[in-house]
């Protein structure tokens, strides 16, 4: 074989990707006109305002925030509802794994800061219509050890081709941004001096500093995937302008170049692949969906026309308010009118030359608006809060009518339908987040790392934990060789904060149970009869409870009838005291104890027998 080998990614196939490039930018131009378009509204910066106006009434126009209140108050629903991950698990034998999951994860989240990464796109998912994350390995985490990074990434900077609904069928994927050429050539000394221009330019928000590209070139990171041997191989290249930071397929070929001389035909057809789990590391989470596009559409496009009708009459409002608060006046030209005087309001005389016709100065007709026209601007209002399901309800406003808290309760549950959907969108897209780091802990936690969890009744623990129970286990059946296992696990996503309405409401449920005697276990068969027909938060695992505590009940019932039965045959004078015991009444014991002295002994028959018998044994010959 020849000394030189041709790598899979070279000067040629880099042009290559930038002209896909290319392609899928401009099929994606509908989408960032729309979301640039969001971002103007939400900062409240429409196209009359863009322009230059001149100063006065006549270039007022007023912007009102009842779409930005909208928004506000459907991301607080969301936040309400936060998310929290149970690992589930498909085999008996992964149950101990699923456990340890759903504690370690959760800590992996909040060490990445996931609660703010969140809020920052469920703030992008409502504007735009499309919240986006990146899921991926940090190689330089933990001084160099690595582990999972969680981050929102700019739906700008991101190019699929066009069509896809979903990411993962695009045959590339794209991310681009913008870095500094100085850190460039400082982590990537071949650059030194190669930098010229930023090339690929993607679009951008019309920030409110002043953002510049001097200095910076475009960065892109291609994933592509490849058939090799019957599976889907997810591969990576890095690389800026013409020259190239990193592929996936070129190191493979050279790791393998350096283990042999000769190369296997099949390692010569690709590379290993970035992330074992073939995913492109992107999840994508739409508000309302598009068909044929991974992409949404959010609040801003669904109620700008309704928000744009409420400032064209809040403006003609305001205008008019003004016309009528200053009166104007017609003059003639030849009038003798002392104009400075007129105006000074302080001046109590005002000087006319000649005199003072009634057609010298007249009063300019005002005519004030009918009281049909804020009816119309409420109305509007009103669509704008029902298309938006931002209602006086949902934000905890009611009706005078309205006083009952059953009656409250229900309307706010009915009027919050809009944003529990929304929710649990957002909860799918957090299930792929969670098995991407399932996946990505299965490939790179070889060694063991600290954690600090959670345990039983809230005591800290400190475990060790690698990817040991998460690689693929042999399975065998009566001996035989049943081939490999890999351990999969089902991912239920639960809300971790609630209400502070849903948790008052839990905990009067549990109250209510308490005193019905739900928990009492003499009345675990009733109780879990009752519950059978009913709907709340936690019903399984409450019914799990008092079905275990039911059947320990009727275990100790049966075990005190034994100790019972075998205390009156043996020991009967200690029977009432047991029974006083296990029943609770110690009239029991009195009652026993005033028999005996009415017998005048406190002995029993069986003892005072054998106490006979042995006297008789030892004084043979008395009487």
């Amino acid at each position: 074989m020849d000394n030189e080998m041709k790598l899979p990614v070279d000067g040629q196939r880099l042009r290559e990707f930038t002209g896909i490039l290319q392609k899928y930018k401009a099929g994606k131009h509908s989408v960032e006109r729309r979301t640039i378009a969001a971002e103007n509204w939400w900062k409240l910066r429409n196209q009359a305002e863009e322009r230059k106006t001149s100063q006065g009434l006549s270039g007022f126009q007023a912007v009102s925030g009842w779409l930005h209140n909208v928004i506000v108050s459907k991301h607080a629903d969301a936040m309400e509802a936060y998310p929290e991950p149970s690992i589930l698990p498909r085999e008996a034998g992964d149950r101990q794994e699923a456990a340890v999951l759903s504690k370690i994860i959760p800590v992996i989240l909040e060490q990445n800061e996931f609660e703010k990464t969140y809020s920052d796109a469920m703030w992008q998912k409502l504007k735009t219509g499309t919240g986006v994350y990146k899921v991926y390995w940090d190689a330089e985490k933990l001084n160099g050890l690595g582990d999972i990074a969680i981050e929102r990434v700019d739906l700008l900077n991101l190019f699929w081709e066009p069509g896809t609904a979903d990411i993962q069928d695009s045959p590339y994927f794209f991310h681009t941004r913008l870095e500094n050429n100085r850190e460039l050539e400082e982590a990537y000394p071949q650059l030194k001096g190669q930098l010229k221009g930023t090339g690929f330019l993607a679009s951008r928000f019309l920030y409110d500093d002043a953002v510049s590209t001097e200095g910076k070139s475009t960065v892109v990171d291609v994933y592509y995937k490849r058939k090799e041997q019957g599976r889907t191989v997810l591969h990576y290249c890095k690389y800026v302008g013409d020259r190239l930071l990193y592929s996936t397929e070129n190191m493979r070929l050279l790791k393998l170049r350096a283990l042999s001389d000769e190369l296997p035909e099949e390692a010569a057809q690709g590379g290993g692949g970035l992330y074992e789990h073939g995913l492109y590391p992107f999840v994508f989470d739409s508000l309302f969906p598009i068909e044929g596009s991974p992409c949404g559409y959010g609040f801003i496009d669904l109620c700008q026309n309704s928000q744009t009708q409420i400032d064209m009459m809040q403006t003609a409002f305001i205008k008019n308010t003004m016309v009528g608060s200053v009166p104007r006046y017609f003059q003639r030209v030849d009038g003798a009118i002392n104009e400075d005087e007129f105006l000074d309001l302080n001046n109590p005389i005002i000087h006319v030359s000649g005199n003072l016709g009634q057609d010298s100065l007249r009063t300019v007709d005002y005519r004030p608006l009918s009281g049909n026209y804020i009816d119309m601007r409420t109305s509007v209002i009103n669509e704008l809060r029902e298309t938006s399901g931002n209602t006086e309800t949902s934000v905890g406003l009611v009706s005078s009518g309205v006083t009952a808290a059953s009656a409250i309760a229900a309307l706010q549950e009915a009027s919050g339908k809009g944003s529990r959907d929304a929710t649990r969108s957002s909860y799918r897209a957090y299930g792929k987040i969670i098995s991407l780091c399932i996946e990505l802990i299965r490939q790179f936690y070889e060694l063991p790392r600290q954690f600090r969890i959670t345990g039983n009744m809230g005591m800290e623990r400190f475990i060790d934990y690698n990817n040991r129970g998460l690689l693929p286990q042999s399975q065998s059946f009566q001996g035989i060789e049943l081939g490999m296992r890999l351990p999969v696990f089902d991912i239920k996503v639960i809300p971790q904060k609630s209400s502070s309405y849903t948790r008052l409401s839990q905990n009067e449920l549990a109250l209510q149970f308490y005193q019905m005697g739900f928990f009492s276990p003499s009345q675990a068969d009733q109780a879990l009869s009752c519950m059978s027909m009913m709907e709340f938060e936690g019903k399984d695992e409450l019914m799990q409870r008092i079905c275990a505590n039911g059947t320990m009940h009727r275990k100790l019932s049966m075990f005190q009838q034994y100790a019972l039965a075998m205390t009156e045959k043996y020991e009967p004078e200690r029977a009432a005291e047991l029974m006083s015991s296990i029943t609770g009444d110690p009239e029991i014991l009195q009652r026993s104890r005033i028999k005996l002295k009415e017998k005048g002994t406190g002995e029993n028959s069986r003892v005072a027998q054998a106490r006979r018998r042995a006297q008789s044994v030892s004084q043979p010959g008395g009487n």
